[in-house]
């Protein structure tokens, strides 16, 4: 019974590489180790489609689906949390990286992580449709079993009569993934009877940092793995390979450049004062655009409950103008009337009133020419510089003085503590009034457009109806 539990628990890829090192590594060890997280974004919306049962059998075939990943391309899965897991390369127990200089591991490392995150997220798409051609590859049965079972459950919902238009419209399955590289210590780490093999070190924590900040359907990696990538060619390599895929799709991201599809970008951590990392967003889906398009009709489809999950979409992909300029030609299509002209007003006002004036104060020229000459995606670049600059605002000052006697320095401390708290209260009442005003009545606005339309097909349906 004890060998039957034993084998059940505990991680075989672990026990294999234990046994072909022919002893426990029972002393930690400094490693350079390619760190990732996964995590599924939203899960607790999507979970409400489900029941506990069904929820189990998702998940149970999404995480058997990443393993094969895993196991394809060498790498370990250290540990599944809910909806999130944590996956790593290098250390003693992967056989690659054996023999290798500390050059060669960071390199490897890297590069692995990089192509099985990637694919993560290709699976992912392949398994949210429930695609057969996915099953095409070699599984062990026990996965097999299981991704087959998420499947059967998938189409069933999809095609029922009852629920697949609200499933299609509002059930997508879509994953964030972080990364990292550098070096951590790897070992056994926990009390007797409770040991696991884990990582710990400041890598670790910045890769968790890049999983929550990653773009929906995408990656986010630190600055010293792309510098990584880019030195091993994967990334000039990975844009061909992408541009290929687009181009056969048909798609928008054809046309994508290697800055965007590795898009710089800094990443502020409230927590830590604003702390800043330099970091790179990854597209990974080459018909994103397309697949957020046919969602987006969908969900204009679905009432208000649509209407707030476009808004979601718009919130998330808004600095990607692939998707922003698809989403909207369809609204285009379907003569939706963002009212620009009202979204500037909002972010820039002074400088909306001086454009306003010099068109003779004519709001319906005003509302011609800025349609015409601003896209959605442009606004919404106006949005993204207002918020970056409320975000440095935030910084917080460092002091620059040296302690010389008591009195100077109680002096100068207090000094600069009454000068940063008028600061405080003025960047606080910026930061609000752009976080509780601004930014929400920017998205209310496109809200009210989507109802007026969604308002106008049911008048439309009603005098049909007649």
């Amino acid at each position: 019974m004890q060998k039957e539990i034993e084998e059940y628990y505990l991680p075989k890829q672990l026990i294999d590489a234990i046994s072909d090192i022919g002893a426990i590594p029972r002393k930690s060890e400094e490693r350079i180790i390619g760190i990732g997280f996964l995590d599924i974004s939203d899960y607790s919306y999507l979970a409400k489609f489900l029941s506990a049962q069904e929820n189990q059998t998702i998940l149970n075939g999404l995480y058997s689906a990443f393993n094969w990943v895993l196991k394809k391309h060498g790498g370990y899965l250290n540990k599944i949390e809910g909806d999130s897991l944590m996956f790593h390369y290098g250390g003693p127990i992967d056989p690659k990286a054996k023999n290798m200089t500390e050059d060669e591991q960071r390199h490897y490392v890297a590069r692995e992580l990089f192509y099985t995150s990637v694919e993560m997220q290709r699976v992912c798409t392949l398994f949210n449709h429930a695609n057969d051609n996915f099953l095409l590859n070699s599984f062990d049965q026990s996965t097999r079993t299981d991704i087959e079972m998420a499947y059967k459950l998938i189409k069933a919902m999809r095609n029922s009569n009852d629920l697949s238009a609200t499933f299609n419209a509002l059930f997508q399955i879509r994953i964030r993934i972080g990364c990292n590289v550098g070096s951590v210590m790897i070992g056994n780490f926990g009390p007797e009877g409770a040991k696991h093999w884990d990582v710990i070190g400041h890598p670790v924590i910045e890769a968790k940092r890049m999983e929550s900040s990653a773009p929906v359907g995408g990656l986010r990696i630190t600055r010293q793995m792309y510098e990584i990538l880019k030195e091993e060619g994967v990334t000039r390599i990975y844009l061909e390979r992408f541009r290929r895929e687009a181009g056969a799709l048909f798609g928008a991201y054809k046309n994508i450049t290697e800055d965007e599809l590795f898009k710089e970008s800094k990443v502020y951590l409230k927590d830590k004062k604003n702390v800043s990392f330099n970091t790179y967003s990854v597209q990974v889906n080459p018909g994103l655009p397309e697949d957020i398009h046919n969602q987006m009709s969908l969900l204009l489809q679905k009432g208000e409950a649509g209407a707030d999950r476009i808004l979601e979409m718009f919130t998330y992909y808004r600095g990607n103008r692939f998707i922003i300029n698809k989403a909207e030609e369809l609204f285009d299509s379907l003569h939706i009337n963002i009212r620009k002209n009202n979204l500037l007003r909002l972010l820039i006002p002074e400088k909306f009133k001086a454009f306003l004036t010099n068109l003779g104060g004519d709001e319906e020229i005003a509302a011609e020419k800025i349609n015409r000459d601003y896209s959605l995606f442009r606004v919404f670049e106006v949005l993204g510089a207002l918020q970056d600059k409320i975000k440095e605002n935030e910084i917080n000052e460092e002091k620059m003085f040296v302690y010389k006697n008591y009195d100077e320095y109680i002096q100068r401390e207090k000094e600069w503590i009454l000068a940063h708290f008028n600061n405080k209260i003025g960047s606080v009442k910026q930061s609000t009034y752009f976080y509780d005003v601004i930014f929400p009545l920017i998205f209310k606005n496109i809200k009210s457009s989507i109802l007026e339309y969604q308002q106008r097909m049911d008048d439309i349906e009603d005098i049909e109806e007649l």
